[in-house]
């Protein structure tokens, strides 16, 4: 039970709440017409912290470590959509088409960037290069997500031109409106960070209630049973250990380091639900509540199965550490005595794990 109790993040229960809440005590009305104006300038909110915070230059200097940014990218976007197009054979014997549909566009999602640096420090990783992964999968997805879920779902999520601006001044001009501040806001930033992540999960809860609300309005969480919701989660278990399989055993077969694999591993095999939601809201409409269903379940178990890993492989990391001090023999001390530096991938003691 303490185990259990390690790994269930505090904020994913306020989501399960949330979504109790919004089945209990649906918004219909001119209280739904509120709700759903709170929730654009919400995800407005949301993308312009995400410009506001993202480092340029970090981003830029990152770009040297291109082959590993592009792994995580194959895996984001080529890998997880093929595995959400073969989920179609499972239509409608295991998942309906609605879900099925959630499932896709599960896997069209971006990665996460502030769980995947967590782990990835956790497990004595590439913090660097998980943080420019992450950053890399975010500003991709803005255009990738959208584009690929009218592409290969169409129907609720086809991208008309009204969609597209709704889009553009929902995602992009905000994060470009961030970027463009973040020289007068970074140190604001910097000194209430705590605050803004409260604002920044606040504005997700807020995503989740209104599209729960409205799919309760519309009558639609009568088509999906237990046993279909069951079923859905088998899949989404098969499909994480697929991708957690692929990327820790195909970054090997490609030569990475063991640091890059560990990036790599927690980069490539994880989805944003803090990105996914906003999108699904303006792609679906009222049916963004069963689209993002298989997200939310696929956020909690990877959070979940990834915290475990990360603990279970920081031990490794630190036997492999010592075994190569021990080969190399003892370090000439520094001027003065000083001591021998730590080893450059070496993890600073990680954050609390978010669940964005």
């Amino acid at each position: 039970m303490r185990r259990l109790a390690r790994l269930l993040d505090p904020y994913i229960l306020l989501l399960v709440a949330t979504v109790v809440i919004a089945v209990l005590l649906p918004a219909s009305g001119q209280v739904a017409e509120g709700f759903s104006w709170a929730t654009k300038i919400a995800v407005g909110l949301i993308f312009f912290l995400y410009g506001a915070r993202l480092s340029t230059r970090e981003a830029v200097d990152g770009l040297r470590h291109w082959r590993l940014h592009l792994a995580v990218l194959a895996c984001t976007f080529v890998l997880f959509p093929l595995f959400g197009l073969a989920s179609h054979a499972l239509v409608p014997h295991v998942l309906t088409p609605q879900l099925q549909d959630g499932l896709l566009f599960l896997c069209l999602v971006p990665s996460t960037i502030q769980s995947s640096i967590a782990f990835t420090a956790i497990a004595r990783g590439n913090v660097p290069a998980a943080i420019c992964a992450g950053t890399y999968s975010s500003l991709v997805g803005m255009l990738a997500t959208p584009l690929l879920a009218a592409w290969l779902i169409g129907g609720q999520a086809a991208l008309s031109a009204s969609g597209l601006v709704e889009l553009v001044c929902q995602l992009l001009a905000p994060f470009v409106a961030g970027q463009l501040v973040r020289r007068w806001l970074i140190g604001f930033l910097t000194r209430h960070k705590r605050v803004l992540g409260y604002v920044d999960r606040s504005s997700v809860l807020l995503v989740v209630y209104t599209a729960f609300s409205q799919g309760m309005t519309e009558g639609i969480w009568g088509r999906v049973t237990p046993v279909r919701l069951l079923a859905l989660l088998c899949v989404e278990a098969v499909l994480l250990a697929l991708m957690l399989g692929v990327t820790w055993y195909g970054s090997r077969r490609l030569g990475f380091d063991r640091p890059d694999r560990l990036a790599i591993c927690f980069a490539g095999s994880k989805k944003s639900l803090a990105a996914g939601l906003p999108m699904a809201s303006v792609l679906f409409g009222a049916q963004a509540s069963v689209a993002v269903l298989p997200l939310m379940l696929f956020h909690q178990m990877q959070l979940m199965v990834c915290a475990y890993l990360a603990r279970r492989w920081a031990p490794e990391a630190a036997d492999e550490d010592a075994d190569e001090e021990a080969a190399s023999g003892p370090e000439p001390d520094g001027p003065a005595g000083a001591p021998a530096q730590a080893p450059l991938h070496a993890a600073p003691r990680a954050a609390r794990t978010e669940g964005t």
